[in-house]
């Protein structure tokens, strides 16, 4: 079944009007930021076809669908929280600030939150419906994935000019064969997670 709008039509019948999804991308990869992304659509938006969890997609279609979210949203917020943070805070602290960035930076203040997962976002007065797998079942989170997905593509692209050999236009980050063999012939980079393993057991051998 496709996202549905259910979540979001119950919430519009207690007299919410501005109602955000909200999710991340980039909690597992050894090297980046991870990203949030918080969407409103109106409640008289139409539903978006084709719309799921952005990791079920292929890239091209995320893409498509990334510029359909951005032509019909009505506020879109973006929020990235890189590396060296990540390894002082952790990265479930580090997702939760890279979310309430994204919800700060809409251009309109939400009145309710729809957040992926099973907990809510600390420090957030706005109230919230956390939504276990909510990227595959509600509409809005369901953008906010896809969107949160494309951009942190974006910028991992941006990495692999910066490092070229490395294969960041390909893997993204994530720890993939490719990539760990990099790591551990290389050594690690300047992006990557010094608190991740094998990032941080590599950079025993190298100290």
């Amino acid at each position: 079944m496709p996202p549905s709008r259910k979540f979001e039509k119950a919430l519009f019948k207690q007299g919410f009007r501005m109602v955000a999804g909200v999710d991340e991308a980039g909690r597992g990869p050894l090297a980046g930021p991870v990203v949030a992304a918080a969407v409103i659509f109106s409640p008289d938006v139409k539903k978006i076809k084709g719309l799921r969890d952005s990791k079920k997609l292929q890239p091209h279609v995320r893409e498509e669908l990334y510029a359909e979210i951005a032509a019909r949203a009505q506020g879109i917020g973006i929020g990235m929280v890189g590396e060296k943070v990540i390894d002082e805070i952790n990265i479930l602290r580090a997702t939760f600030l890279a979310m309430r960035l994204a919800i700060s930076n809409l251009s309109v203040t939400p009145d309710h939150i729809l957040v992926d997962g099973k907990s809510r976002i600390p420090k957030i007065r706005i109230p919230q419906t956390p939504i276990i797998g909510g990227d595959d079942i509600s509409h809005s989170v369901a953008a906010a994935s896809i969107v949160a997905k494309v951009t942190r593509d974006m910028i991992m692209d941006d990495v692999a000019l910066i490092y070229p050999g490395w294969g960041f236009e390909r893997h993204k980050g994530y720890g993939t064969e490719e990539h760990i063999s990099k790591l551990f012939k290389k050594g690690p980079l300047p992006i990557h997670r010094k608190t991740f393993e094998p990032v941080c057991l590599i950079l025993g051998r190298y100290a």
